[in-house]
């Protein structure tokens, strides 16, 4: 076949490599190139077969069809243009470069190679969409997230087979789903699943990127994350069913957790690619066209704006590249099935000519789309650029990691240096950021701890990040973590630091887990994980990052999944800004109370000294009346009560949470003064005409 017969003109749109009955569509976006060629392989990607100048151009995305082409075969680009950082362009006709929409990546690359083999894409056909009448409707009050990593999670679960455990097949099992059910989680947070690559400086120190935070392949699965039993499918010769097996893997994992009434989101890194700063490799977008793909230096266009801190930017003001990420998202919803997304560093995202903006391109794009529109969308509202904390700025609708709250619960409970005006401002949903611009209390994200930073046991086990196995000689990580070590540096059997540390844990998940917004745990959070100090375990693929669930503290397991089902049921505080005085009866929605049993007013919300207080919320989900008193302080403190009989719904002293019953009930009355105790947060509901509700 001579090479005016291999390809035809072919269309512009769809982007990357789509199959037909009549052949393989190949289209590629460059603004700068003066010519692309498409290079065919073996089915192994090791043999050069032939290589064609893609002979159409529309509107700068270049294309061509290869006519009776099917699924499976492997191709790269070649892109013939300007050398010339010093104008942005670095292409170089001898390099072969990955489409940045390949579904299968074909080879690996290494960093300890003089010249490593090109990464080559295989064509995939699309899969039919999942069943979206089997998707969670999870009502945005009732939302509690969990965030997890696919391997840590489940990698030492012994009640998984072993050749699936840390895979996406384990998240699959009923072990998996029951521990989440058990919690009462209605939607897993996933950190990164998309194919990623290890950075240099790792990859010398002889570690990985775990966490995920580096994409390569923004519509792969990560074949690292797929079971034994679906990586083995893809060893030669079979490994052109590879791919299948994983994305099957990974969508079969998708399908269990709905049929559970679960919900699935993605960490999702739009913000850079793996090919880092001005010395990274050139793999795909930087040959392609560096100067449109990538933010670059006004005074220096041979260097990167590094917003990410990761060596470069992706710029969304790009057209072409705001559909790249469009088409991401619409991927990852409509063909793998899931739920929405979590932003990491998600300012970049809008980021115009001069930083941020809120009708950026990027949020009109997603509002306005038929299938992005309606997803749970999640951000982290800052990045490392100027102007980068943007917490509250985010359109309505979104939800975003409120670090507010985070900062402000450890700094009370944990340091005592905390007002009860920022105490309650934080508790409920911070109000002061979130209100304006229509934004409802369930759009700021509560959390204590997250994958980055210490574990909820750390941060009552630690008061320094020890993160000397990264090899960065203990300088990377947070250093403000508002930390309590309870007179111990690291783990010890004095039982009263012990006892000390987890009545403080649980302090902290009840107010985490009580507080109007959106909760989030992180995973191990309820189990007692520890990272043995080390806040930024983003290179510990091993036992230091994988939950140990035969040493999970079952007795934290309960308390949790104790006060979730309290949430539930009592609603204690609504989807909505409490306004103070409301009704004919001037009837206080939201009442603060000091100990002595008066309203909270003035100066007395300034006091730092004075950390108890307790909160009469009128106006519930549940339509009960109910009481949350806490005690930030180590020593008891008299508190009186309201007015009627109550109930103790949950006492966090008590490892058990304090069971629902009556035990309590004849003895909390108007009268009498409950003796708060230290370091504690008490639920109490009131009963109706002295019986209980």
């Amino acid at each position: 076949m001579s090479q005016a017969q291999r390809l035809q003109r072919g269309s512009g749109y769809p982007l990357g490599a789509n199959v037909s009955a009549e052949g393989v569509n190949f289209a590629v976006f460059s603004a700068h190139a003066d010519a692309i060629d498409l290079c065919v392989f073996d089915y192994r990607g090791e043999e050069l077969l032939w290589s064609e100048p893609l002979p159409g151009r529309t509107a700068n995305i270049w294309h061509g069809f290869l006519p009776n082409a099917q699924p499976g075969l492997v191709y790269a680009y070649r892109a013939s243009g300007p050398y010339a950082p010093h104008e942005g362009h670095r292409f170089d006709s001898e390099r072969l470069l990955l489409d940045p929409y390949a579904r299968e990546i074909v080879g690996e690359f290494s960093w300890r190679s003089a010249e490593p083999p090109a990464l080559k894409a295989r064509v995939i056909a699309s899969e039919p969409p999942p069943d979206a009448s089997r998707r969670p409707r999870i009502p945005s009050e009732s939302r509690i997230l969990y965030e997890l990593h696919v391997k840590g999670f489940s990698q030492q679960m012994t009640a998984i087979e072993a050749d699936l455990r840390g895979s996406y097949a384990a998240l699959a099992q009923p072990a998996a789903l029951s521990h989440l059910k058990q919690l009462g989680v209605t939607t897993v947070s996933l950190l990164p699943v998309q194919q990623v690559l290890s950075e240099r400086a790792l990859s010398e120190r002889g570690l990985v990127n775990y966490w995920g935070y580096n994409t390569l392949g923004f519509f792969c699965p990560d074949p690292r994350l797929a079971s034994k039993r679906a990586q083995a499918i893809g060893k030669p010769p079979h490994d052109l069913h590879n791919a299948r097996a994983v994305r099957d893997e990974f969508r079969a994992m998708v399908d269990a957790l709905h049929q559970a009434n679960i919900e699935v989101i993605l960490d999702i890194v739009l913000n850079h690619t793996c090919e880092s700063d001005h010395t990274g490799p050139t793999l795909s977008w930087r040959g392609l066209d560096n100067a449109s793909w990538y933010r670059l230096d006004h005074d220096w266009p041979d260097r990167y704006v590094n917003d990410s801190g990761c060596g470069n930017t992706l710029d969304t003001r790009q057209p072409r590249v705001l559909q790249f990420v469009m088409d991401v998202l619409r991927f990852w919803i409509k063909e793998m099935g899931v739920d929405g997304f979590r932003f990491d560093l998600a300012p970049i995202l809008a980021r115009g000519d001069h930083g941020f903006e809120s009708r950026h391109a990027f949020f009109q794009a997603i509002s306005q789309d038929p299938v992005l529109s309606s997803v749970l969308l999640i951000a982290e509202p800052w990045d490392v650029g100027a102007n980068g904390y943007q917490l509250g700025a985010f359109p309505a609708g979104w939800l975003e990691w409120n670090d507010r709250f985070r900062d402000a619960m450890r700094r009370f409970w944990l340091c005592g240096h905390m007002t009860r005006g920022e105490f309650a401002q934080r508790l409920c949903a911070s109000a002061d950021i979130f209100q304006r611009g229509h934004r409802l209390p369930s759009e700021s994200v509560s959390y204590l701890s997250s994958h980055d930073g210490f574990t909820l046991r750390d941060l009552v086990t630690y008061e320094q990040r020890h993160n000397e196995l990264n090899g960065e000689h203990n300088r990377d990580g947070h250093s403000a973590n508002f930390s309590c070590n309870f007179g111990v540096e690291g783990e010890t059997d004095y039982l009263e630091v012990v006892v000390a540390r987890q009545r403080m844990q649980r302090a902290l998940l009840a107010t985490c887990l009580l507080a109007q917004g959106t909760p989030m745990l992180a995973a191990g959070s309820e189990l007692g994980h520890t990272q043995r100090g080390n806040n930024n375990a983003y290179c510990q693929d091993n036992a230091l990052s994988w939950l140990d669930w035969s040493a999970a503290d079952t007795a934290m397991i309960t308390f949790t999944s104790h006060v979730v089902a309290l949430r539930r049921r009592y609603q204690p505080f609504i989807n909505h800004w409490y306004q103070g005085v409301r009704g004919e009866h001037a009837k206080h929605d939201l009442d603060w109370l000091s100990a002595s049993g008066e309203r909270l007013e003035g100066e007395a919300w300034q006091h730092s000294e004075d950390r108890c207080l307790g909160a009469l919320l009128n106006e519930t989900g549940s339509g009960e009346t109910l009481l949350l008193l806490v005690n930030g302080e180590a020593a008891r403190r008299p508190f009186s009560l309201p007015a009627g009989h109550w109930q103790l719904l949950l006492d966090s002293t008590d490892d058990k949470g304090g069971a629902l019953s009556d035990r309590h009930g004849d003895a909390l009355s108007l009268t009498n003064t409950l003796n708060l105790p230290g370091h504690a947060v008490m639920l109490l509901c009131r009963k109706r005409d002295g019986f209980p509700s």
